[in-house]
């Protein structure tokens, strides 16, 4: 394989593993709330249906995706990919820039915490709701993780690695959640989606190209050349914002 070869899988590992963590890092506060609540019962069951339907989902895409012409494929995906890339990299560049709140999972915690409290006091049985809460989280940040698996990986027949990143980021969460036992609220979150808003808009150009039948100068190593490109463009307007925003003050 050679060193183009290697930049894309490198890539494709890492934005699925970092994508991953985030997502998985939001599900598993909204779980940790309600098994502090309820008892890990009712999140662990609902927590595996969501895992069920999403590994169903993905046995029904896969076969799929590869009846699609691939550079019909790579077209749409790539233009999936700028459009979910720069919403991510807008959001971090707005959070950093004090215009709008940072995400924070103590205070998700809480809020869910409270929420199913107040549920409780109108029904004898929360477990259904509970685990309906738990299915909802891992269901929805769920869908999201797959969404980047294929993305990443289905242009270039890299889901494999793709999902190899996002399986080592499941585990990774899951087992420091285990131990400490609480929101995992010192991830820097942010720093994370304005990365993964980064190397997913560059994948977005990079496969957008491909599908069109451009032709990249150095090839596979355009994408390391793209994600240099969105990374300035991005620190840039951060660091434009900032300044509107201190003038606006």
């Amino acid at each position: 394989m050679d060193t183009g070869s290697w930049a894309v899988v490198a890539s494709a590992v890492g934005s699925a593993f970092l994508a991953s963590l985030v997502e998985v890092v939001e599900a598993f506060t909204i779980i940790l709330a309600v098994g502090t609540l309820r008892g890990w019962r009712p999140a662990v069951v609902g927590t595996l249906i969501a895992l069920a339907v999403l590994g169903l989902l993905i046995v029904l895409l896969g076969p799929l995706i590869n009846l699609v012409p691939l550079p019909v494929l790579q077209l749409v995906i790539g233009m999936l990919l700028l459009v979910f890339g720069l919403g991510w990299l807008r959001k971090a560049i707005l959070r950093a820039a004090g215009i709008i709140p940072f995400h924070d999972e103590e205070a998700i915690f809480a809020s869910e915490t409270t929420r199913l409290a107040e549920v409780a006091r109108h029904h004898t049985s929360l477990d259904w709701i509970a685990g309906l809460t738990a299915f909802k989280a891992v269901l929805l940040e769920g869908l999201e993780v797959v969404f980047i698996v294929l993305a990443v990986g289905a242009g270039r027949a890299l889901l494999w690695p793709a999902a190899v990143g996002a399986l080592a980021a499941c585990a990774g969460i899951l087992c420091v959640g285990a131990i400490i036992h609480r929101p995992l609220a010192r991830v820097p979150e942010n720093s994370l989606k304005f990365g993964v808003g980064v190397m997913l808009s560059a994948f977005g150009l990079f496969w957008t190209g491909e599908g069109i039948g451009v032709s990249w100068p150095g090839r596979d190593l355009a994408l390391l050349a793209f994600i240099g490109l969105f990374l300035s463009v991005s620190l840039a307007a951060l660091s434009l914002v900032r300044r509107k925003s201190m003038v606006a003050l």
